[in-house]
């Protein structure tokens, strides 16, 4: 009894009661049961907003430090086995790059002609663009075919603008792969029984490799043609 009004007050200060405070003594009714509810719900809502607000600002604090660690200079590799498992690496050696991205995308190719896995890798293009790293698509023009409608229309309506996206077709590539920076070049494995799908993703870093892969890359460019895929998609 000595605390009713302590939990009166705090119940009327979070709007959930309303009091007649002229009453001696001092009287409290429920507010309506919806109301309550929601009030509750949108007072949860501003806390979770402030956590995560602090999260995110620890987390880039975090990131600041851990740039500016020293990488590591010698060779290395890694590897990803399993359709998700190498779109999941891919994503995230895409989201590590800072300066460019060349992607070179053979026939088949999982990670442009699949709806949701090329909807994801378009995402991460344009995720790169925003950050101010440039990014290159080399793509086999039989794969331009086979590529669904409204992917092309996403590619041309959300990245066709930006001055630092450019796409371009070609005869001669071979095989799919994707150059970060000039020092880290993802190697897409087919699945032998199943072209269309990835078997792996191998992640080399090493920068003479890049820039073997890089001169080649650059020479299949210049020979390469503009694709415009809005204009591909009109009658």
């Amino acid at each position: 009894m000595g605390r009713i009004y302590d939990v009166l007050n705090g119940l009327e200060s979070n709007g959930l009661v309303r009091s007649q405070a002229a009453s001696r003594p001092k009287k409290y009714v429920a507010v309506e049961p919806d109301t309550a509810l929601d009030r509750l719900v949108e007072a949860r809502k501003r806390e979770l907003d402030q956590q995560a607000e602090r999260y995110e600002s620890v987390a880039a604090e975090l990131v600041d430090d851990l740039d500016a660690a020293d990488s590591v200079e010698e060779q290395f590799w890694t590897a990803a086995v399993g359709p998700e498992e190498t779109v999941d690496l891919l994503l995230e050696r895409l989201s590590a790059a800072d300066e460019q991205i060349r992607h070179v995308a053979g026939m088949p190719s999982a990670q442009i002609d699949i709806g949701a896995v090329g909807q994801r890798v378009l995402d991460a293009f344009e995720s790169a663009l925003d950050r101010g790293v440039s990014v290159s698509v080399l793509i086999d023009p039989a794969l331009v075919q086979t590529v669904p409608g409204d992917l092309q229309r996403a590619y041309a309506a959300r990245l066709g603008s930006d001055e630092n996206y450019a796409i371009r077709a070609s005869s001669t590539i071979d095989g799919t792969f994707t150059l970060v920076d000039s020092e880290e070049v993802c190697i897409e494995v087919p699945n032998p029984l199943d072209a269309s799908e990835a078997f792996a993703m191998i992640d080399f870093k090493d920068a003479a490799f890049a820039a073997d892969v890089r001169t080649v890359f650059d020479e299949q460019w210049t020979e390469s043609s503009p694709l415009d895929f809005e204009r591909k998609q009109s009658p």
